[in-house]
């Protein structure tokens, strides 16, 4: 079905506001404050150290898609302030002792993502975009991190005494094959594929991905990853969906029609389970009455947004189903944005009320912005600044990319060859937050309600946003005319395709 071209300029000027509310959330300019990371973590403020990795990821997006390079130097020093020299590997030393492989992971795909959009290189002085992917892998890979505990796959924590370092889950695991694919297709350096091939088949073997599209949490060594946790997340689903788009990008012959197939299964699975209502759902820890998700968890949404919209650019025959589902999802969330704050347009966190639901903070802001953003990887003419939106793939070091890398980042080591880098088999020290922030009794009560089938469905058609803002301060409705406007379009959104 031909679709009608996106409202580009509103959608531009919406995600502009939404920029702007998000970082009333970072304060880490201001005296006495951390640079680079929201306020946290626990109990110093709401947010773990993993989160501000994933904030500097979406306002890169929303760069790439806008134009709009107004946080850019922001976003360059808080990536740097992190970097941990002297590996620059993402492991700084105030948060290593309670760090989790995807704590570092987050921080990685920032940096992957930067040098394939061609965002602005830091100085020659300092650690490049490439350099620090690399290094956050190289990490990842090394054997230290590794066990045949469960035959494979990395640990949830990297730490021994942290809670969790007996969980083997699949955001650590997603995002160590998610780089993997992302560093061979821009470096053609085949050993990041053969990690990234051996990490998909440890997760069938285990029984934490299935053939039908399903991705798990996690399991425990104690009992040989036994005891899978059916909890679906949609950040697990879309790290594993984007990775293999770009393993599909990157393989030819029999090879690309196998990722082809593992594409279309996650994206089958993922659209009907978190997008059967129409907005998405996290559906593991939303529900009707009860909303389970913790602090972390209420980020997801965004993800998965991007992450689905990168995957329509490397494997195009997704790009009708993922354009209807995101479209959509865009025209609820933006109906979320009700709330008292940020001049009466604060998000809330469930996208299936029409309306605010007085859960606010930085990740629902976060999910927000990056399903506007989103939406202009669908148009050709969305970018700034020269360019034209998100109209072709990601960058390699073949097709523009000018972020430089080092073969021996992470390694401490200037004589490790590339292709000597050792097999993905066992993870030894990896981690997440999941369980930290989310009690293993309370996961089992999200799973209950998940597996009884109470969620909400969306009713009806997207309803038209209020007119202008009662009568007030000409400032605020000059301010909410524009966001009503984008609200109003939710009927196009939800109508097209």
């Amino acid at each position: 079905m031909t679709t009608s071209p996106i409202c580009t300029d509103s959608i531009k000027r919406a995600a502009s506001l939404v920029a702007s509310d998000l970082l009333t959330y970072y304060h880490g300019s201001e005296p006495g404050q951390t640079p680079g990371i929201l306020p946290g973590p626990p109990p110093a403020g709401d947010y773990y150290w993993w989160e501000s990795g994933a904030l500097w990821g979406t306002l890169m997006d929303y760069w790439h898609y806008t134009g709009d390079s107004s946080y850019n130097e922001l976003i360059t020093s808080s990536m740097l302030f992190h970097t941990g020299p002297p590996l620059n590997a993402y492991m700084p030393e105030n948060y290593t002792i309670s760090m989790g492989n995807d704590d570092q992971g987050f921080w990685g795909l920032s940096a992957m993502l930067a040098a394939e959009i061609g965002f602005p290189d830091p100085p020659a002085d300092k650690p490049q975009w490439l350099q620090l992917a690399q290094a956050v892998f190289h990490t990842q890979a090394d054997p230290g991190r590794h066990d045949d505990v469960c035959g494979g796959g990395l640990r949830w924590q990297i730490p021994m005494a942290n809670i969790g370092y007996d969980y083997k889950n699949s955001i650590s695991n997603g995002i160590f094959f998610n780089l993997g694919a992302r560093l061979a297709r821009y470096t053609g350096n085949e050993t990041y594929a053969h990690h990234a091939r051996k990490t998909w088949d440890w997760m069938m073997a285990v029984g934490l991905m299935t053939e039908d599209g399903n991705v798990y949490d996690g399991a425990h060594t104690g009992v040989n990853c036994t005891d899978v946790f059916k909890a679906q997340f949609s950040y697990n689903a879309a790290i594993f969906l984007q990775g293999a788009a770009f393993m599909y990008s990157f393989t030819k012959g029999p090879e690309q029609v196998l990722w082809k197939n593992r594409v279309q299964a996650l994206l089958d699975r993922t659209i009907a389970f978190f997008f059967h209502a129409g907005p998405m759902i996290e559906l593991s820890c939303e529900t009707p009455t009860v909303i389970l998700c913790k602090t972390d968890m209420l980020s997801f949404k965004g993800y998965t947004h991007r992450w689905m919209a990168t995957t329509t650019q490397l494997a195009p025959f997704t790009r009708d189903p993922i354009m209807r589902a995101l479209r959509n999802s865009t025209a609820a969330a933006v109906n979320s944005c009700r709330g008292p704050l940020h001049d009466g347009r604060a998000c809330g966190f469930r996208w299936t009320t029409d309306g605010y639901d007085g859960l606010t903070g930085a990740g629902q802001e976060m999910s927000v912005l990056a399903a506007l953003s989103s939406l202009l990887a669908f148009n050709e003419n969305a970018g700034g600044e020269g360019k034209t939106g998100n109209k072709g793939a990601p960058l390699t070091g073949e097709t523009g990319g000018t972020s430089k890398g080092n073969p021996h980042a992470g390694t401490g080591k200037g004589v490790v060859d590339p292709t000597e880098l050792r097999e993905l088999t066992k993870g030894d020290k990896v981690g997440a937050w999941i369980l930290t922030a989310f009690t293993l009794g309370t996961l089992g009560a999200a799973f209950v309600l998940m597996a009884s089938g109470s969620f909400e469905k969306l009713e009806g058609g997207a309803t038209a946003a209020a007119a202008a803002a009662a009568a007030g301060e000409k400032k605020k409705k000059e301010k909410l005319s524009i966001w009503y406007k984008i609200a109003r379009e939710s009927y196009f959104f939800r109508h097209q395709g």
